[in-house]
């Protein structure tokens, strides 16, 4: 019979992972607000078209980034996974939203603009640590 023993002691995050992982979450944040800046941009001003393409793709690489980061503070970094399944959803929405604005479906895309920037700033509530209030 085999037998197994199992540390008891509460996995630590690396430091470094954690970090890394709250400036994703806030440039994230900051590029899903710019998005909603140039979409405004879009209405107002001749180049605005080409601005909000270039945010969006600058949004895909944070994304991107994001992801990666949350994957770093699960495996090598000994943390939790719980940031992994919300930095996806964040990145494949943030695909079909720029489809669906390729493709000038606006009544899905100005919402779903908004749902990804209300996920942006719950995974950046998750990602900060809760101070006690004294």
């Amino acid at each position: 019979m085999v037998t197994q023993q199992f540390d008891a002691r509460p996995v630590r995050t690396s430091p470094w992972a954690m970090q890394w992982l709250r400036a994703a979450v806030v440039l994230h944040v900051v590029a899903l607000l710019f998005q909603a800046v140039t979409a405004g941009m879009l209405l107002s001003t001749p180049g605005g078209r080409s601005l909000h393409m270039a945010s969006a793709v600058a949004l895909l690489v944070v994304g991107i980034l994001h992801l990666l980061a949350a994957i770093l503070v699960w495996r090598p970094g000994g943390g939790s996974a719980a940031f992994i399944v919300p930095a996806a959803l964040l990145l494949v929405l943030t695909v079909v939203q720029a489809v669906l604005g390729e493709m000038g479906v606006k009544t899905v895309h100005l919402p779903l603009g908004v749902l990804l920037f209300g996920g942006g700033v719950a995974q950046l509530g998750r990602v900060f640590p809760r101070r006690a209030v004294a």
